[in-house]
């Protein structure tokens, strides 16, 4: 069967996926986005409760996570928040910033997938969705793939079709799977940016379902300070999820339920209010059901002022650093992204191009480097997308 002749073929209609096909389109290359999903974007459409949080002003290599600390600087630094904002405004779309410099659409996150199919059709590409990949191969300077009954065939491959979280919007290991064919190592993925699971011996705080709380979390020396919630299975919550892609299984992570409290607080509870009970002194402070349920943990009731100036210290101790053992994770099903994947050793960080394998080049979730909680993975989408698209000869 004789191949239908592209420039390069993008296998992943997603953030990336689109950003690197628009670039190379508008390029003047003809490129054909293929992806198996019936319409692209699906993980744009759910980001951000349906607004989309595409980026973050505080955008730095430091906030992502990889086996290469430094690999994502050249992209990043080569396609900032700046350039994305310029696009998003060039058609209009509405944006405000919240929390911790994340940048959200207005509106749908619908505005942004459409933004990015329209500047493909400025770029002339051709669309292939519905289309699952059946057969790849490469040989003859090329890459050939089968889409059902079609062959198409270019010099350049780019693998956006990302890790494995999420399913049900159809994520899949197709690019690991692809990547080992032309002899690129994977970085063993897992789960990051997911709720925490506790254990039978935490039950305790599963009954908290619900409640939110503003903590400081810690594994190692990694901090972050962010709203926790309890669910029943464990611990969710910006501060949680953003800890989990440190995270190591069967190690603890300490909880600081009272940041802004400053040390001997409870002994100042003490001599103002001594007939306060601890319960209602810690109620002032988090929310009344978790401040009961971690006193029945602690074992402790009754007033202040009858307990002495030790117990409040180590009081104040425990609930500055309250070791919680994670029993797993929500896994990939609830993973807002996959650490780990395709090894930024085998890639260029100029143009994303594998090394033993020229033409091919790997963007996206699919390639090690993860980003924090708050529009970091897409500025990274972005960032990759725009590099591979450039570089496409």
């Amino acid at each position: 069967m004789s191949a239908e002749r592209y420039d390069a073929i993008v296998i992943g209609a997603g953030a990336a996926g689109l950003m690197a096909a628009a670039t190379a389109g508008q390029r003047g290359k003809r490129v054909l986005l293929v992806d198996h999903n019936e319409q692209p974007g699906r993980k744009i459409l759910i980001s951000g409760g349906g607004r989309c949080n595409f980026t973050n002003v505080h955008t730095a290599p430091e906030r992502y996570l990889s086996e290469n600390p430094h690999f994502a600087k050249s992209a990043l630094r080569r396609y900032t928040p700046a350039d994305f904002l310029t696009l998003l405004e060039s058609y209009g779309i509405a944006w405000h910033e919240k929390t911790l410099g994340q940048l959200f659409c207005d509106g749908s996150a619908r505005a942004v997938v459409d933004l990015l199919v329209e500047e493909c059709r400025k770029g002339g590409v051709d669309f292939a969705f519905g289309a699952p990949v059946s057969d790849l191969e490469h040989g003859d300077g090329g890459f050939r793939i089968a889409l059902g009954g079609r062959a198409v065939s270019a010099p350049a491959l780019v693998l956006a079709s990302g890790g494995p979280s999420i399913p049900k919007l159809g994520a899949s290991t197709f690019a690991y799977e692809a990547a080992r064919r032309f002899g690129l190592a994977v970085v063993q993925p897992r789960p990051a940016l997911v709720p925490f699971t506790l254990g039978p011996d935490e039950a305790l705080f599963r009954e908290l379902s619900g409640v939110s709380t503003e903590v400081e979390v810690c594994w190692n020396r990694v901090r972050f300070r962010e709203a926790a919630l309890f669910t029943h299975r464990g611990l969710s919550g910006p501060a949680m999820l953003q800890i989990s892609s440190y995270w190591q299984h069967r190690t603890q992570i300490t909880v600081d339920f009272l940041p802004d409290a400053a040390p001997g607080w409870l002994l100042e509870a003490k001599r103002g209010a001594p007939r306060h009970s601890l319960r209602r002194v810690l109620a002032e402070r988090l929310p009344e059901r978790l401040a009961q349920a971690l006193l029945e943990r602690i074992a402790l009731s009754g007033d202040v002022g009858g307990m002495s100036d030790k117990v409040l210290r180590q009081t104040e101790e425990r609930l500055r650093a309250w070791a919680f053992v994670p029993s797993g994770t929500e896994g990939f099903a609830k993973a807002e992204v996959t650490a780990g994947g395709i090894s930024t050793a085998d890639l260029s960080s100029q143009t994303m191009e594998a090394r033993r394998a020229p033409g091919l080049h790997v963007i996206g979730e699919a390639v090690d480097v993860t980003g924090w909680l708050g529009g970091y993975n897409f500025q990274w989408a972005w960032a990759s997308g725009h590099a591979a698209g450039t570089a496409i000869s």
